[in-house]
């Protein structure tokens, strides 16, 4: 596929979107990439990192593997995560610490629109299609509604965790640092992270660059083989994650990590139960603030719905 400056230049405004949302707990970037339209590109770029790249680097050169890598596509969406996550994540904290009912309001806006988006994909609703986006949703719900685990802080445990966390991370609807905190390992890897502790974070790394080279492999098979049924779920997942991020909530258990408190129960209520200034107008003007970004998204996001393969009759099992 051949691109222009600015076809690399949106890929790289739609990688600050979404390095902003990874930086917001309970907002995953996948569902970012997904509404934007290049989800299933950085699926199908990143199951396609393996060694025989460089075996075509030696035969046919660097511009040959390059290309192969779509190392472009790479390079562009990633400088725009990077670009987010350290312009983005002061001002995101700020919002959070001191505005979380509007920031909340805005994203929960986000993501509900997304859920259409998603859904809206779908070319045709079946039983089974219902069936598997009421089980993503059930999943999201559940593992939303989780406590967290027992500190743990064994090599092979960080590893693993490392490996869930960014599959979760490049599921739409779910967080890799609400896993982390689930699996309570986000202590340990923050910590990590302010010491500077090389050897836990080179652990970590490495489970996410396993995690993602074999979840994207799964992933990229899943949109070949079922399409339509994988949509299905990744809408129920996104639809799933909605009570996380509602912005009224009584907080019932912190957990300090730090000098960042965390929180690790808490109950969705309405805004006229919520035990503090609700702000009730100006989060439902940011909630439709949210909707406008989607339908923007919308504009650049390349028009290509999801096609199914009728080549393999078992596409819409």
């Amino acid at each position: 596929m051949r691109r222009s400056f600015k076809d690399y230049l949106i890929i790289s405004v739609k990688g600050m979107a979404m390095g902003a949302a990874d930086v917001v707990p309970g907002v995953s970037g996948g569902t970012i990439a997904f509404i934007s339209g290049i989800y299933e590109e950085l699926i199908n770029t990143i199951s396609g990192v393996k060694i025989g790249l460089l075996r075509t680097w030696k035969e046919a050169g660097f511009k040959a593997m390059w290309q192969e890598l779509n190392g472009n596509f790479i390079v562009a969406l990633l400088s725009g995560i990077l670009l987010s996550i350290f312009t983005v994540m002061r001002l995101a904290n700020y919002l959070l610490e001191n505005h979380p009912i509007l920031i909340w309001a805005f994203f929960f806006g986000l993501v509900l629109a997304s859920v259409y988006y998603v859904a809206k994909q779908i070319p045709k609703w079946t039983f089974n299609v219902f069936l598997f986006l009421l089980i993503g949703a059930a999943i999201a719900f559940y593992l939303s509604s989780l406590p967290p685990m027992a500190a743990a802080a064994s090599e092979l445990f960080l590893f693993f965790a490392g490996a869930i966390a960014i599959c979760a991370m490049i599921l739409p609807g779910i967080s890799g640092a609400f896993i982390l905190v689930l699996l309570g390992a986000y202590k340990t890897v923050s910590e990590a992270a302010h010491d500077f502790d090389i050897k836990t974070l080179g652990i970590v790394a490495l489970g996410a660059v396993f995690g993602l080279l074999s979840f994207s492999r799964l992933l990229k098979w899943l949109f070949v083989n079922y399409s339509t049924l994988t949509l299905a779920t990744l809408t129920g997942f996104i639809a799933g994650s909605l009570n996380k991020i509602w912005p009224w909530k009584l907080t019932l258990e912190t957990a300090q990590y730090g000098d960042k408190s965390i929180v690790i129960r808490d109950q969705s209520v309405l805004p006229w139960n919520f035990d503090a200034e609700p702000h009730t107008y100006q989060a439902f003007i940011l909630m439709l603030a949210g909707f406008l970004v989607i339908l923007i998204l919308e504009g650049l996001a390349e028009k290509k719905p999801v096609q199914e393969n009728a080549a393999n009759p078992n596409t819409n099992r």
